[in-house]
């Protein structure tokens, strides 16, 4: 899905990608480098995000000293922060809520980030189709009781799979019900009153109807529920992105921001894997025991990187959805109401994608929160043109009041949501996925992984630590 192409074409450009990613780098002498251009460390992390900036603080508690390589020019990757520069109210408008578990507490009170418990204040719905810009008359929402049950159904097949909670870790032979289309395994068990909403909380994947019942249960597992009935985290100053700039300052000397991977060398040789990296301050030479990627494992991010066969073979198969977020100035739309696209033909009423998922209120008079998803990649550019004409056909349907509409900020988060078909699922894909894990002294970790959730991201990544300072 990364390629808007047929299957052809996509397998000879992924073909051609991992080909370039595997042999595009060379043997690398530290010859050619001098002493101030040379970085010894225990442990190299590729990417800056979620599980980057975790990885290296709790890294530095195992007195493993390391260096983290980030292509933005700071951490945090898609928790991200925007202050109003007419009021300084802050708006996450990336990361915006998170589970209450000790994990997460502890890793908050340990840079000074205090945390309360989210709130969502009462808002009128609009139920829209984004293709007509029109209200879709007569749908509602299900009711909190059928709700109440779907949900309870729904969990009872979750318990079934306690490898879930963790990762992929999952039975083998892999059971069908996770392999079929999520559309189907509703009907099988009777979860119609719950779809709308798990679509709501794990919009960002897209299409769930279609896609395989396993990476739903991902997104929406246990502890979700959990949280969904007792109540998520945020943060109390409603800047998530503290975090990651309070982390950011106590790892400054080991950081390179603005920096990307050229060529790569895991063979060991003098006992170190080797990783040239193009910086702000010119080429370095990076000397590692160890190195974890936390970064999406596409072929197209990999360039530079010395895949073995296995490696090419496995992150090839991955395809991914797009998805953007943004805040957008716009007076048409009230400050107490959620524009939500619906599907007025479509099963359960899901949205046709491409297309805006909701735009929601921010608490800034006039500023709203705009959610963008599309089935494969597309360019900036087009995700903007296409949410301003969304919004302009709400103004010619008169659903909303016609303004020009202006975009606060734009973030791409694509590639996200990255999955196989079920037929690579059933075949072993994530034991051999997993089995990666050590060899040529690498670690892997990031949503591929486990899911688009910083709490669970933080909860595998803590697992993985012995493994990595053993």
């Amino acid at each position: 899905m990364g390629f808007p192409w047929g299957n052809a074409a996509r397998l000879i450009v992924a073909s051609l990608v991992g080909l370039a990613a595997s042999h595009s780098h060379s043997v690398i002498s530290i010859a050619n480098y001098k002493q101030e251009d040379i970085i010894t460390r225990d442990v190299c992390i590729i990417g800056g995000g979620s599980t980057g900036t975790y990885s290296a603080v709790r890294l530095g508690d195992f007195n493993k000293s390391v260096i983290v390589v980030e292509m933005k020019g700071r951490l945090g990757g898609q928790t991200e922060t925007y202050i109003d520069p007419a009021t300084q109210i802050p708006v996450d408008y990336g990361v915006e809520i998170f589970h209450n578990l000790s994990i997460v507490t502890d890793y908050f009170a340990r840079f000074n980030v205090p945390l309360t418990t989210a709130v969502f204040p009462p808002l009128q719905q609009q139920w829209v189709d984004f293709r007509t810009g029109k209200l879709v008359t007569g749908y509602e929402e299900a009711n909190a009781t059928a709700l109440g049950e779907a949900l309870v159904a729904y969990a009872a097949q979750l318990l079934k799979y306690p490898g879930l909670n963790a990762g992929f870790y999952l039975p083998d032979p892999v059971p069908g019900d996770l392999l079929m289309p999520f559309g189907e395994f509703v009907k099988k068990y009777s979860l119609e009153a719950a779809v709308f909403t798990i679509f709501q909380l794990s919009q960002s994947m897209g299409d769930i109807y279609n896609k395989p019942t396993l990476y739903v249960m991902k997104v929406i597992g246990l502890d979700l529920l959990r949280n969904l009935e007792s109540g998520f985290l945020t943060t109390a100053r409603h800047d998530n992105s503290e975090l990651y700039q309070n982390a950011q300052a106590a790892l400054s000397t080991n950081l390179l921001l603005n920096s990307t991977v050229v060529s790569m060398d895991r063979n060991g040789v003098g006992g170190y894997i080797k990783i040239e990296v193009d910086t702000p301050a010119g080429r370095k030479l990076i000397q590692a025991k160890k190195l974890l990627i936390t970064i999406p494992p596409k072929l197209e991010n990999l360039h530079g990187f010395d895949l073995s066969d296995t490696e090419q073979d496995l992150f090839g198969q991955f395809s991914n959805v797009g998805y953007w977020t943004a805040l957008l100035r716009h007076d048409g739309i009230p400050d107490d109401v959620a524009v939500n696209n619906i599907g007025a033909d479509q099963p359960f009423n899901l949205p046709v994608l491409p297309g805006i998922f909701a735009i929601e209120p921010t608490g800034v008079p006039g500023l709203h929160n705009v959610k963008y998803g599309s089935p494969n990649t597309l360019s900036n550019e087009a995700v903007q043109n296409a949410i301003l004409a969304s919004i302009d056909r709400l103004g010619v349907a008169g659903t909303d009041t016609t303004t020009t509409p202006e975009f606060a900020v734009f973030s791409s988060h694509t590639p996200f949501g990255l999955t196989v078909d079920a037929k690579a699922i059933e075949a072993g894909f994530y034991t051999k996925l997993y089995a990666l894990q050590g060899q040529r002294s690498t670690f892997y970790t990031g949503a591929a992984w486990n899911a688009h959730d910083s709490s669970m991201l933080w909860v595998f990544t803590e697992a993985l630590l012995p493994s990595i300072t053993a």
